[in-house]
């Protein structure tokens, strides 16, 4: 049963490489030639720099209230 299921999951995570078809992006070609490519990463890294920070923030705060419980 272990074998079927991981075959299983095996195939769902080849299929989506098959989905993509030969024609290119345009959006990604334009973002890049006109070097905004380096905004949307930047705003995506402090994104998850923030959503990391209040993680750790909420995790000290849980971590005093079960000491002191």
């Amino acid at each position: 049963m272990k074998k079927l299921s991981f075959l299983f999951l095996l195939l769902l995570s080849v299929s989506p490489v098959f989905a993509q078809g030969s024609e290119a992006v345009t959006m990604d070609d334009a973002l890049q030639s006109n070097g905004k490519i380096y905004v949307v990463v930047s705003i995506i890294g402090i994104v998850f720099v923030g959503l990391a920070l209040y993680l750790f923030s909420i995790d000290r705060r849980i971590k005093k209230i079960e000491k002191e419980k």
